[in-house]
């Protein structure tokens, strides 16, 4: 079950947003007394209540905002409970001197908002100790593997325990706990209101994550990035999962630089199926396969993990696919290119703009099907390494709308949002021969697509090849073919979240 937090100065905008979390589905409402500007009003905020609530009320030395007495605190937490409130949430020094009456049930709490200790398992005995019918334990993730010794708390206790990690790192650990057994998580209203570090919204939770689905026998798939906040993927992985009727989750995960190895093998408790592999770990994740596919070698890197037919991670780079498979559609104006077919990109001229990780799985690709690639990118070393690296062509950045080509690909990040003003190629540069692919795809429709299609050229899109990209990796996963409609219904929502939120 998702329980939201609300945190609201005033008692009619409280009620107000209760009211509207029921109308959308909620089925558990946590109503934070402290954040309230007057002494709270209980009979106020509990009459006709449309869901069942948590009644919190922090200190500030529990992060919380309570600013009267503590007595006076106190009495309204056992002025709830005489109420006949669904839960009460009470910190461990005052779970002893406030008894248990009546029907609520109580949550004995601990948070930790500067790390995960290490006596994780002493601090929930305490807790245990106090009459709770709920434990919860709430730390700081300083560390990915703090959020494994807290799942494996969670799954081990004899009491029902509500345990994650807080802060950036330990994001997932908040989806991923209903897999171990914890009776609910917490969300917030809007994400722009946090409550805690890392908190995802009540619609993410439900819509997302689809977390009142999962089970012990839920699958795990990730994305492995950092930062990994910006990311989509979990969007559209978890859209396709629930198309095909998986029991599976597909949750980000932040690895900090240069830990993927380390992370992975504390990660191995998880059983995670797969991983998605972005920046700044594809190079790193070439040391996590034991087994490279396709050009992972030449390419360098690789943005997918999945378990072989032993349980080993192989590897492979579905970039570099995924572009070549949306050019040649786009080129032969078919719907599928038809095995034995004479490649359409033999021979043609690719202008490639940047030199990083996408570029090179690109031009890899390209130069393996007959293309001439010629590399440009502001900062020219970048860009004469690649071509070195490569043996194929480079010219400078200033010279690039004097370049002839046939195709041009934008691998570059200028016209991503917020900067949707931008372009890395003058509209006047272009000529309607030519082939414009943009791997940006927030948002799909680019100034340079948009100054693209205006001129009348071909173009291919940034959605376009993330979802291949993705639905190869769903297949490498699941074994099963991704349902691509979905994909790229859930990537345009997601953008449109994104402008929206912008």
């Amino acid at each position: 079950m998702i329980c939201v937090s609300l945190g609201r100065s005033r008692h009619k905008m409280m009620i107000a947003e209760h009211q509207a979390l029921a109308k959308k589905g909620a089925q558990l409402v946590e109503l934070r007394l402290d954040w309230l500007g007057n002494p709270p009003e209980l009979g106020r905020l509990l009459k006709d209540r449309p869901t069942p609530v948590v009644v919190t009320c922090r200190r500030g030395q529990d992060k919380g905002l309570w600013k009267f007495s503590e007595e006076q605190r106190q009495t309204l937490l056992r002025s709830a409970i005489v109420a006949g409130v669904d839960y009460v949430d009470l910190e461990e020094d005052v779970a002893q001197t406030i008894r248990r009456y009546g029907p609520t049930k109580r949550i004995v709490s601990h948070h930790d908002f500067e790390q995960t200790p290490e006596n994780l398992a002493e601090i929930h005995a305490r807790l245990a100790k106090l009459d709770p019918d709920i434990v919860k334990l709430v730390t700081l993730a300083k560390t990915p593997a703090d959020n494994i010794r807290m799942l494996q708390l969670v799954q081990s206790a004899r009491v029902p325990t509500i345990g994650f990690c807080m802060g950036d790192l330990g994001v997932w650990s908040r989806v991923l706990c209903a897999k171990y057994g914890s009776p609910f998580t917490y969300a917030t209203f809007s994400s722009e209101r946090q409550l805690a570090p890392g908190q995802l919204t009540f619609e993410d939770m439900r819509d997302v994550f689809h977390f009142d689905q999962i089970n012990a026998q839920t699958e795990v798939l990730a994305v492995v990035a950092d930062p990994v906040a910006h990311s989509l993927s979990p969007q559209i992985h978890n859209a396709a999962l629930r198309a095909v009727g998986r029991n599976a989750v597909y949750v980000p995960m932040r690895i900090p630089r240069d830990e993927l190895a380390e992370t992975l093998g504390h990660f191995e408790w998880l059983g995670v199926r797969g991983y998605s592999v972005t920046l700044p770990h594809k190079v790193d994740a070439l040391g996590v396969a034991r087994v490279h596919h396709g050009s992972v070698a030449r390419i360098g890197a690789l943005n997918t993990l999945y378990r072989g037919p032993g349980g080993g991670w192989e590897g492979a780079n579905t970039d570099c696919d995924a572009a070549l498979e949306s050019l040649r559609l786009a080129l032969s104006g078919q719907a599928t290119v038809p095995p034995g077919s004479d490649d359409v990109l033999t021979g043609k001229r690719v202008l490639l703009l940047g030199a990083g990780g996408v570029s090179r799985a690109i031009a890899c690709g390209l130069q393996e099907a007959g293309a001439v690639v010629t590399i440009t990118n502001r900062t020219r070393a970048k860009a004469q390494e690649l071509a070195r690296q490569l043996g194929c062509l480079q010219v400078g950045w200033e010279n690039r709308g004097a370049t002839g080509c046939d195709i041009l690909i934008n691998c570059t990040s200028v016209g991503m949002h917020p900067k949707l003003d931008e372009t890395p190629f003058a509209a006047n540069w272009l000529t309607d021969t030519t082939t414009v692919f943009d791997t940006v795809y927030t948002p799909e429709r680019t100034l340079l697509i948009a100054q693209a299609r205006e001129r009348g050229c071909k173009t291919v899109t940034g959605v376009e090849m993330f979802v291949r990209q993705a639905a190869r990796q769903f297949r490498l996963f699941t074994g099963v073919d991704a349902p691509m409609d979905v994909m790229r219904q859930a990537l345009r929502k997601a953008i449109s979240a994104v402008k929206v939120q912008g």
